[in-house]
């Protein structure tokens, strides 16, 4: 089927925002996604309807538990989970790792190891840094394979021991795009006896997440990328969060999850959160659908995109090009090109309102291992479903022209 791309902008009111006349080409995605209509209404709707604190018998804070609730609900349908009990809503995923890995830290003792990779944003990495430095802890890092663009099941076999407490993986890589084989990693890391903590921040938009296939113990996304206000989401197995004990107040719940939700909740930004899943009923089905088509659609504009720039000379990309591998990424290219500052390319482009990053963009372990420079990093390009190909066409040919006209005042 066609994919309705009119319908879809249409449901984006950013979409049609100008700058003096001048249209606005949204590429910065993987740090953020512009919002449907649906997702700010339901946040204004709750400010002004339901906006009370929970636990009180009077209409508002009642309609805000469902706010909660719906919250939770909808999120268990995204990633399917087996229950809204397995669903901690917080503020971003670094802040909701941070608070896992202090709880998860409650059981390891010195000398106990834990691996995490040279593919991961820094939020699934300094967290078990830091615990590791806290508790004594053995920290092994797990490289990518700088040929296909993952982790390799036989990489991580090789770093696993007796000792090997948790494996913080990546889903799909923030910088490079590459998608990991989290099923098959963490059947290796679950034969060592190991927990699996997932990092599925960029593949959620651009994939379905099914936490019972994966067979992993954690998994945490943030809404933000997904269309959604600014939340983080972390699911946790039942029977092993169930378990755990976490920080909190002392007269707080110890009910699930709310003994994992430090303070009041954003409950207007829940409802946000719940309208960006969509209704309840056949929601996860309807989702997966979703899904299908849009992964399609935003394959076809991310080869469009790799191959015009593959055609700029002294340009490199940093991650899977060949077509056949398509699937194997998700939408998100970085590139730099020789003697070429990245920061100098994004500026001349911004200028232009095609909106895109430079740096390391918090792949702090990427640049490092493929020896790019942090302090200059890369340009990336994010595509999301509501992108056209028309932008991508007048971003490659900004690229080209911007690249072209500083190598002429460098001459």
């Amino acid at each position: 089927m066609n994919f309705p791309i009119e319908t879809v902008r249409g449901r984006f009111p950013a979409l049609s925002l100008t700058d003096k006349d001048r249209r606005r080409i949204y590429l910065d995605n993987p740090a953020g996604t512009q919002v449907p209509q649906a997702v700010a209404d339901a946040v204004s709707r709750c400010l002004l309807t339901t906006n009370a604190n929970l636990g009180g018998f009077f209409e508002t804070t009642l309609a805000a538990q469902e706010v909660v609730d719906g919250a939770h609900a909808a999120m268990a349908d995204f990633l399917g989970a087996a229950s809204a009990e397995e669903i901690i809503i917080g503020a971003n995923m670094t802040t909701l790792t941070y608070h896992m890995s202090r709880t998860l830290g409650r059981a390891m003792k010195p000398g106990d190891e834990i691996i995490v990779t040279r593919m991961d944003h820094e939020g699934n990495v300094s967290p078990w840094l830091q615990l590791a430095e806290d508790l004594g802890l053995v920290v092994r890092f797990l490289p990518f394979d700088e040929k296909s663009w993952q982790v390799e099941e036989a990489a991580l076999s090789a770093l696993l021991s007796e000792k090997t407490r948790l494996v913080a993986l990546n889903y799909a890589s923030n910088l490079t795009g590459s998608i990991n084989r989290v099923k098959a990693l963490t059947a290796v890391a679950k034969q060592a006896g190991a927990l699996v903590y997932v990092d599925a921040v960029q593949f959620a938009p651009h994939g379905l997440v099914d936490v019972q296939a994966l067979g992993c113990d954690f998994l945490v996304c943030s809404a933000y990328k997904f269309f959604g206000p600014h939340m983080g989401i972390l699911w946790g197995r039942r029977d092993l969060i169930d378990a755990l004990k976490p920080y909190k107040c002392r007269c707080s719940s110890n009910g699930l999850p709310e003994r994992f939700e430090l303070g009041t909740p954003q409950i207007e930004l829940m409802a946000g959160l719940g309208a960006a899943a969509g209704e309840g009923g056949s929601r996860r089905q309807r989702i997966a659908r979703a899904f299908e088509v849009s992964i399609a659609y935003e394959n076809t504009l991310a080869q469009k995109l790799i191959d015009g720039l593959s055609g700029i000379a002294g340009l490199t990309i940093h991650g899977i090009t060949d077509p056949a591998r398509i699937g194997e990424r998700v939408p998100t290219v970085s590139f730099t090109v020789e003697v070429i500052a990245p920061e100098t390319i994004v500026r001349q482009m911004n200028a232009e309102n095609i909106f895109l990053w430079s740096g390391h963009n918090y792949a702090w372990e990427i640049v490092h291992q493929l020896g790019i420079p942090a302090g200059e990093g890369v340009v990336r390009i994010g595509i999301a479903h509501y992108n056209t190909a028309g932008e991508i066409d007048e971003t490659l040919e900004g690229v080209r022209r911007v690249v072209a006209m500083l190598r002429q005042q460098r001459a």
